[in-house]
């Protein structure tokens, strides 16, 4: 029983984890959910609170969708309120709107490492399934394998993106 293309999929997202990390540990707690001050306003673009809060609504799939039990890392109605891919991300100055930094980190960090072992444990088979996403999402990743690549490399990679670059808004230095 191979799992080599789990561990494939689990080494990349082992990067991203520890990006991630690198990114946040820094952050001030009372900014985590703002957006940065611009010459005209401020630049509205996701800020660490969103981004965080997306990204842990699509660990909790790769666990259920690989065979495991996720009942522990589903999001709540609130939190896929959010965050979802619908939801737009908003400036937070009282801390009314988002779960704290803690609160946010902490999940994040819990469904992820649950994704990581996931992938790690997964049958080679389990992943050239075919997706059970629809239409586009089909479309683009036809294999499970394909799809979870994606939500821990590409889709993750990119949303680490955003926290970099608002890190840079921000006025503090790369991670």
């Amino acid at each position: 029983m191979s799992t080599f293309i789990g561990n494939m999929i689990a080494d990349s997202l082992s990067r991203g984890i520890n990006y991630a990390d690198s990114l946040v540990k820094d952050l001030p707690a009372d900014q985590f959910a703002r957006f940065a001050p611009g010459k005209e306003g401020p630049i509205v673009s996701n800020h660490p609170a969103f981004i965080l809060g997306h990204l842990s609504i699509y660990a909790p799939r790769v666990v259920e969708q690989l065979g495991q039990d996720a009942t522990a890392y589903q999001p709540t109605e609130a939190e896929n309120a959010l965050f979802s891919p619908a939801a737009k991300c908003q400036d937070d100055p009282n801390g009314l709107i988002y779960p704290g930094k803690d609160q946010l980190v902490d999940r994040f960090t819990t469904v992820y490492q649950a994704a990581l072992t996931t992938l790690r444990n997964a049958t080679d088979d389990q992943f050239m399934v075919p997706n059970p996403g629809e239409g586009r999402l089909r479309e683009l990743f036809p294999t499970l394998g394909g799809m979870h690549a994606f939500y821990t490399g590409g889709h993750f990679m990119l949303h680490m993106g955003q926290l970099s670059a608002w890190r840079r808004m921000m006025g503090m230095s790369p991670a």
